[in-house]
């Protein structure tokens, strides 16, 4: 059974650093597209970043450019979103996520409906 299970979440001062992990089982994730997605309360859901499936591409939302960064160990079925000077704006529960298709994924990453597999979600916590 497909299974994804986020961990690493916890709560930080800004300016601090989180490193989330997505373990995935029950399929092989290096067949797969990926992505973290996010959702503060009372707002939807947000496409944050996503990978290609051998790692050669990467996708950022324009609100973490140049601060997170998602890597992929293939052989170890895990992702990860590397997040560093975080903001109270950060602030949300993240998600991993499995695309359904890699086709045009840059045209389509940031889609929820893109996605068929997501994990349970770790919370993110950024005080000022």
């Amino acid at each position: 059974q497909v299974q994804l299970v986020e961990s690493g979440g916890g709560s930080v001062q800004a300016g601090g650093s989180l490193r989330l992990s997505c373990a995935a089982s029950g399929y092989p994730l290096s067949s797969y597209c990926m992505g973290w997605f996010r959702q503060a309360p009372g707002k939807e859901r947000e496409g944050v970043a996503a990978i290609f499936v051998a790692g050669s591409l990467t996708y950022y939302a324009d609100t973490v450019k140049g601060r997170f960064t998602v890597s992929r160990d293939n052989a170890g079925d895990t992702l990860y979103l590397q997040m560093d000077n975080l903001k109270p704006e950060d602030t949300a529960m993240y998600y991993c996520a499995r695309a359904s298709t890699c086709y045009s994924y840059g045209a389509i990453w940031s889609k929820d409906r893109s996605y068929d597999r997501w994990g349970q979600g770790t919370q993110v916590t950024v005080s000022s």
